[in-house]
């Protein structure tokens, strides 16, 4: 008898890696570790939904606690895994993990700002529900709501602030908002639908430190010398990939743990799925690349199950992402960067739009706002090998009837 799968981390990618294993008639011992305390649960209502007084936090979990047990899934939260041996963890209540296999869904953790001021307290970073929690409850009394980051997690709680009657100003240090994922087009539509609806956003504005009162901050100083009261601060500057179990087991680690498209990292019988992994990139010759998104959680932690299971199924899925704030509903399809040409279709001063991005005449990706079907059309097209000619993409006609196959360059 084998001693089993252990898999590190309670999240999505952790625990799809469990599941898949059984899934694929997986019989041997399976035991889930996670740091945070309480069963398994959805991350994206964090930053939205959940932010709202009335959310049932039940709503959160994967699974229930009965379904672990029926499916024999051992799950160990609330523990660290804190040392290595050969084909043993051992975590920080000194229990003896004994593995033949060995899956990391470490994650990722928030990127901190290393300024005067930044251990105050009413600073927020939001990843976990313990996060998420203390900042609903501090939300209620706060007046003045500062989000350092125009990124989607900083436009996500702005815009749950908001709904709440919060003054809001958003501090960017780039030129624009969501400068790394979307076109100029996109990025100026948000800024204008973030201001119609009452936040303030400040551009090329760099966070210099915070001051306060009473060990709490009350104000963010900013690059120019201006500063900005607050009663709650939200820093959303991006996420730092976890990886110091990766390289205690000496795998390699290029910011983010490194796997190919089966999730497998360099040593046998060990895999890694979700945040905490860099990834080929879906277009040959592209290099490596990280996304941090549920889907991507998924379809690595499939690949990663049939590796432990001794089978190739590399992840050829199309990236896809959402961003809801408030009622400004974002879909991704593909990966934009790189792009030379983009088409847009409808109006973004009527909040229904969508970007489609080409290179060299090559369909890449779409930003769809409160458009879903052009997402779809999208997404399918680039998931069976279909093109949409950026020539006709702009016609107000569903794109689905515009598909064709790719001409050869």
């Amino acid at each position: 008898m084998g001693r089993g799968t252990v898999v590190v981390g309670g999240g999505q990618a952790g625990i799809q890696v469990a599941l898949e294993l059984r899934r694929r008639g997986e019989r041997g011992r399976i035991t889930v570790v996670g740091e945070e305390p309480g069963d398994p649960y959805q991350r994206p209502p964090l930053s939205k939904e959940f932010l709202d007084d009335g959310y049932d936090a039940g709503r959160l979990a994967l699974r229930t606690a009965e379904f672990y047990r029926e499916a024999g899934i051992d799950l160990l939260t609330g523990e660290r895994v804190v040392d290595t041996g050969d084909g043993v963890l051992v975590t920080d209540q000194g229990r003896k993990l004994p593995y033949d296999r060995l899956a990391l869904a470490t994650g990722a953790a928030p990127r901190r700002l290393a300024v005067p001021g930044a251990d105050l307290g009413g600073i927020h970073h939001l990843r976990g529900l313990a996060d998420a929690r203390l900042l609903r409850e501090e939300l209620v009394p706060a007046r003045r709501v500062v989000v350092v980051g125009g990124g989607f997690v900083g436009l996500e709680v702005a815009a749950a602030a908001r709904a709440r009657g919060k003054e809001v100003t958003v501090v960017e240090a780039a030129e624009r908002l969501l400068g790394r994922s979307v076109a100029p087009v996109v990025s100026d539509f948000y800024r204008r639908a973030h201001a119609r609806r009452g936040t303030t956003v400040r551009l090329a504005s760099s966070v210099t430190g915070f001051d306060g009162r009473s060990g709490r901050a009350t104000g963010v100083l900013l690059g120019d010398g201006s500063r900005l009261p607050a009663d709650l601060i939200l820093i959303g500057v991006g996420a730092v990939p976890r990886t110091g179990l990766a390289e205690r087991l000496g795998l390699e680690v290029d910011g983010g743990i490194v796997v190919d498209a089966c999730s497998r990292t360099g040593r046998p019988g060990v895999v890694a799925a979700g945040d905490c992994t860099v990834r080929p990139h879906p277009r040959p010759g592209r290099g490596r690349i990280r996304l941090e998104s549920v889907p991507n959680a998924l379809a690595q932690a499939g690949a990663a199950a049939a590796s432990l299971l001794g089978r190739e199924e590399p992840d050829t899925s199309v990236p896809w992402f959402w961003s809801h704030q408030g009622d400004l509903r974002l879909q991704i399809a593909g990966l934009s960067a790189g792009y030379d040409r983009c088409v847009v279709r409808g109006t973004p001063d009527e909040e229904q739009f969508s970007v489609l991005y080409y290179r060299q005449g090559e369909l890449l990706a779409v930003d769809a706002v409160n458009r879903p079907a052009d997402y779809m059309a999208v997404r399918r097209a680039l998931t069976v090998g279909a093109h949409i000619p950026a020539d006709a993409a702009g016609a107000e006609v569903p794109l689905k009837t515009l598909f064709c196959e790719r001409t050869a360059v």
